[in-house]
């Protein structure tokens, strides 16, 4: 594929025109369809591949900033229009983006550093979120796009959902809403072959059970949380309502850009402190955001935009945060779950503050400046403390894929 070769993530009317292409070639087997439209007015589209009424669901773009995941649909379906085994026990269906309202505002289809990353950077507040949003809202508040998921997940009744995600810097991970026996192996191995290291400790999947390095399966709904200050609960997400139908969600993160600090399994010596270093850091770091926007606010002429509600959405999220992260770490943390801690710590208010960024430089507000070197400096010291390497956009698109396929071969394998 032609974006591929670019090393170039393709935006939403080229995934379509792609999707479109296919259903082209082979109509016998191949169906793309508008499911619903956005609040914005956008259509949602959904590929389907295959007859077999035992269904896998794939869903792409459900983060904004997270672009691999559109690569990676078009590549399984081309696969499972190639490769006739992969259709004999089960048909494929592709939602080709679940935000396109997000993935028009967050706009890196070839960054070069993490500054290109964050100059159009772009991610909804939890509420916006069509994955996260009924952890967060009624079911009468939720967001036309998570309306549509759910009833793509009620009409197709899959027997196992994936959803492509991403990570800016750090390692792959997989999330499963149930055990998926014998996924572990084949998803090692996929990663040590394309050299993206596994996140062993990822801080998304902290205090869930594991079946192998980098493999997490989530808790019962109930209980405890690791987090207990996040509001956006995974276990209330649409990864859950496959279990309606008797399936199971598999969520699938690759790295942009990869560092060898998040695969350490070794017993961090002194974890209590680390973490309360970095709770302090996130503290500060966010303070500096939060003073920008204040000094700002009477200046701007929008105060409710998309951009502007994410920003205070992160935000929002620091105390609470900063203070489970004072809480006596886990028994068993390790150097690669304080280094997530550390991204995390180093993320929350870069985004904010890339976000804030924005508006800002588009009303030529005199703050921008001082927010622009604020970004600039952390993008730096983010990509020089973990050491930051680039994965090629052919691997991040082969690891996902891979460990799709074995999630859906080892599925069908346990008969569950």
């Amino acid at each position: 594929m032609s974006h591929l070769t670019e090393q170039r993530y393709p935006n939403v009317a080229e995934l379509v025109q792609s999707a479109r292409e296919l259903a082209t070639h082979r109509p016998d087997l191949c169906v793309l369809r508008q499911v619903g439209t956005s609040r914005a007015g956008r259509p949602l589209h959904l590929l389907s591949v295959g007859h077999d009424h035992r269904a896998v669901l794939v869903v792409a773009g459900a983060h904004a900033n997270e672009p691999a995941g559109g690569s990676t649909l078009l590549r399984l379906a081309e696969r499972a229009l190639m490769e006739r085994e992969l259709r004999t026990d089960c048909s494929w269906h592709f939602l080709l983006c679940a935000d396109p309202d997000g993935a028009a505002l967050h706009r890196t289809p070839a960054p070069r550093s993490l500054l290109d990353y964050h100059r159009y950077f772009f991610r909804p507040a939890g509420p916006e979120q069509p994955e996260w949003s009924p952890s967060v809202l009624p079911p009468d508040r939720l967001p036309p796009e998570t309306r549509i998921l759910i009833g793509v997940i009620d009409e197709l009744r899959p027997f196992l959902q994936v959803s492509l995600h991403g990570t800016d810097l750090g390692g792959s991970w997989v999330q499963l809403t149930r055990d998926i026996p014998g996924l572990a192996e084949p998803f090692a191995k996929s990663a040590a072959e394309l050299h993206i290291p596994v996140e062993t400790g990822a801080s998304d999947a902290a205090g869930w059970p594991a079946t192998g390095p980098g493999v997490h399966v989530m808790p019962e709904p109930g209980a405890e949380a690791a987090f207990p200050s996040l509001p956006d609960d995974a276990r209330h997400s649409t990864w859950h309502h496959a279990h309606r139908y008797g399936g199971r969600t598999a969520i699938v993160e690759v790295p942009m850009w990869a560092s060898d600090l998040v695969d350490d399994p070794a017993p961090h010596p002194a974890p209590d402190r680390a973490l309360r270093r970095l709770a302090q850091r996130l503290s500060r770091d966010t303070l500096l955001v939060e003073e920008i926007l204040q000094s700002a606010l009477p200046r701007l002429p929008e105060v409710d935009g998309p951009l502007m509600r994410a920003t205070r959405w992160a935000v929002a999220l620091v105390p609470g945060l900063a203070g489970d992260w004072l809480q006596p770490p886990p028994p068993d943390a390790t150097m690669a779950y304080v280094g997530s801690i550390d991204a995390f710590s180093r993320r929350l208010p870069l985004r904010a503050a890339a976000m804030l960024l924005r508006v800002l430089k588009e009303t030529d507000d005199p703050d921008a400046e001082r927010l622009e070197q604020l970004v600039t400096h952390w993008c730096d010291a983010f990509a020089e403390r973990f050491r930051a390497r680039w994965v090629p956009l052919e691997h991040q698109v082969e690891h996902q894929s891979r460990t799709t396929v074995a999630a859906v071969r080892h599925t069908l394998a346990a008969g569950d």
